[in-house]
């Protein structure tokens, strides 16, 4: 049985940094601290969320992202705005809330007869697009609606207006799992069985949150 559950953005802190991750994830003795740009990435989440969902008008600073958004609105099917999906340690779907190994939220997912489309918005630079989230999403949306076959995915950047898509079938979950999540949960599972949490150094150290890193610029 695993001892720890997980979710994507939690995976890649670990995959980041094992230190910082088991010193705010873990111990909690550090906090991430909010940053404008993530404030600023709350907001825009709600605001589209409320167009798609009951077509609430967007503020006049968001306008610009209508065009999109209205767009993202012909696909046909039912949509579950911020839809909440886990599985359990045997990768089947359990509630979000209790019993969980791990879980997500998809900014948007449309189901249409054995056709889903999962949508992620960005609001951040498209220079380096990640994907594994939507793997992720896609692995639980076909666990939790069986009718799907084929899942249709996309990293709206929305203010690059830059859509970056891929195509998923059900016969793909196993090995989009075994090669892209199923070794850094291996390493994961491997620190909390031996408590190691080595830091991973890069540039970005002196942000960190961790001020008792040897490789933190205050330490």
């Amino acid at each position: 049985m695993s001892t720890f559950t997980w979710s994507y953005s939690s995976l890649k802190d670990y995959i980041n940094c094992p230190r910082q991750y088991h010193e705010v994830k873990v111990l909690r003795r550090f906090t991430k601290r909010v940053t404008a740009q993530m404030r600023y990435g709350s907001e825009v989440h709600s605001a589209l969320e409320d167009y798609v969902r009951e077509g609430k008008p967007l503020k006049k600073n968001y306008e610009i992202y209508k065009p999109l958004m209205d767009a993202i609105l012909e696909i046909e099917g039912d949509r579950y705005c911020e839809h909440k999906m886990a599985l359990d340690i045997d990768r089947k779907p359990c509630r979000y809330g209790s019993g969980y190994w791990v879980r997500g939220i998809a900014d948007l997912l449309v189901v249409d007869d054995d056709v889903g489309f999962v949508i992620d918005y960005k609001t951040g630079s498209d220079k380096y697009p990640d994907p594994n989230q939507l793997k992720l999403m896609a692995i639980m949306a076909f666990a939790h609606f069986p009718e799907l076959q084929t899942i249709k995915s996309g990293l709206l950047f929305v203010a690059h207006s830059n859509f970056i898509t891929e195509e998923y079938t059900r016969d793909m979950v196993e090995s989009m799992w075994e090669q892209h999540f199923a070794p850094d949960l291996t390493r994961l599972e491997n620190s909390y069985q031996n408590g190691v949490w080595n830091p991973t150094r890069t540039p970005l150290c002196g942000w960190c949150p961790v001020e008792t890193c040897e490789y933190h610029k205050g330490y």
